[in-house]
């Protein structure tokens, strides 16, 4: 098979990448999130294989039949908002509204509606926001540098020197070294994990308006704006131009499917997504696609082994994941910033979009990317838009281009 051929060493490693960073880095908020309504062992093992299998069939099969690499995740600010919000509810309310919050966003997805609404973000804003979320996880490959020193510095080293000699390798080689230097010392160890598989545990939908209010309305808003919305921008900015309507919708299927079962909110990837969209997962473009599927299937793989998997990815230090995240995601950092900075008219926007972002600010329960875009817009408003437009009276003013050509020289 075309498929099979299209596979190299280096997209089945930005896939591994992709599932050990999103679930190592975010498997204990999902804990937290089931946790706080009253799940048992039981139920937290259903839902950890709802959502490893959640995002990885539909992984699998839109990038197989897209050509692209699409990378779905579990909403990791849903799971905050379930977790300060939802204390204290049944547990068939809040799966009630993940059916209800899974409707509405196959709504959002077929009708086009999410895609009419991101056409009107600028792109500096878009990739302000990006960057800045891209940001932490640059700064984390340096700050790990404090607890594990040798390791870390170790695998910037190498992933420098596989940079200029061997690029298409630059992530696995690093990976590698850095579990060697782990098994060395000792600091991994995988020796006491006993391998068990899931098993599915069906919850009975209760639908209430209250629990819709109080969290399918926060857990909606804040997966499209803050995980699927930054989700769409990394593929765009990777060069990709994917159909995000029915990439939605589709989403929103599987999620409606597996909610009775854990699955409590799914959106498009987008840290994780980045480490499939660059070079390093493929040197050619055309099959980068192949990083997704990995990434797809090594989800299933881990929902098929629910909390044991979970266990054994954790048990690798946290610099080493911290650090393999950080440089994987260099150049995508690299291209967020310099397609924020492209329009010299809107780098005031992009800058205070990136800083606001990169911030951490957190209010009213939503995250920094939300706080991110709507700073930026605002400022975007107020700097760039006319006020007779806001009003409808004239249309917007276009930009001369010598003026352009003459502000980025």
């Amino acid at each position: 098979m075309n498929i099979l051929k299209d596979f190299s060493a280096s997209s089945i490693n930005a896939g591994f990448t992709t599932v050990l960073v999103g679930f190592a880095s975010s498997v204990v908020v999902i804990f937290q999130a089931a946790t706080a309504l009253g799940a048992s062992e039981a139920v937290i093992s259903s839902w950890i294989l709802a959502l490893g299998l959640g995002m990885g069939i539909p992984g699998v099969i839109l990038s197989i039949y897209y050509r692209m690499p699409i990378v779905t995740a579990w909403s990791t600010s849903g799971a905050a908002v379930i977790f300060t919000s939802a204390v204290g509810m049944p547990l068939e309310k809040a799966v009630g509204t993940f059916i209800v919050c899974a409707l509405v966003t196959i709504l959002f997805g077929f009708a086009g509606w999410f895609e009419k609404l991101i056409q009107k973000i600028p792109a500096s804003i878009g990739s302000g926001m990006l960057a800045g979320i891209l940001l932490r996880f640059g700064l984390d490959v340096f700050n790990s540098m404090n607890t594990r020193t040798f390791l870390v510095v170790s695998i910037l080293l190498v992933y420098l020197i596989s940079v200029r000699f061997k690029s298409r390798y630059a992530v696995l080689i690093p990976l590698l070294i850095g579990i060697g230097i782990t098994a060395f010392d000792g600091s991994a160890n995988i020796s006491a994990l006993e391998l068990e598989l899931s098993t599915p545990v069906f919850i009975y939908p209760v639908f209430s308006l209250d629990a819709i209010l109080s969290l399918g309305v926060p857990l909606f808003f804040v997966t499209m704006a803050s995980q699927n919305l930054p989700g769409y921008t990394v593929v765009k900015n990777a060069g990709f131009n994917m159909p995000v309507s029915p990439v939605i919708g589709s989403i929103g299927i599987t999620t409606l499917v597996l909610a009775p079962f854990g699955a409590f909110a799914l959106n498009l990837a987008t840290l994780t997504a980045a480490i499939c969209l660059g070079e390093e997962a493929h040197k050619e473009k055309s099959k980068r696609y192949t990083a997704g599927i990995a990434a797809g299937l090594f989800y299933i793989l881990v929902g098929l082994f629910g909390a044991t998997v979970g266990s054994l990815l954790t048990v690798l230090p946290s610099e080493l994941v911290l650090g393999i995240a950080g440089i994987a995601l260099f150049s995508t950092t690299a291209n967020a910033l310099s397609m924020s900075m492209a329009h010299a008219p809107d780098r005031d926007v992009a800058v205070i979009t990136f800083l606001a972002t990169a911030s951490g600010l957190t209010m009213f329960n939503l995250g920094a990317a939300f706080w991110g875009l709507v700073i930026g817009l605002i400022s975007f408003i107020i700097l760039r838009v006319d006020v007779g437009l806001l009003l409808g009276f004239k249309k917007a003013k276009e930009e001369d281009a010598n003026k352009t050509i003459q502000d980025n020289s």
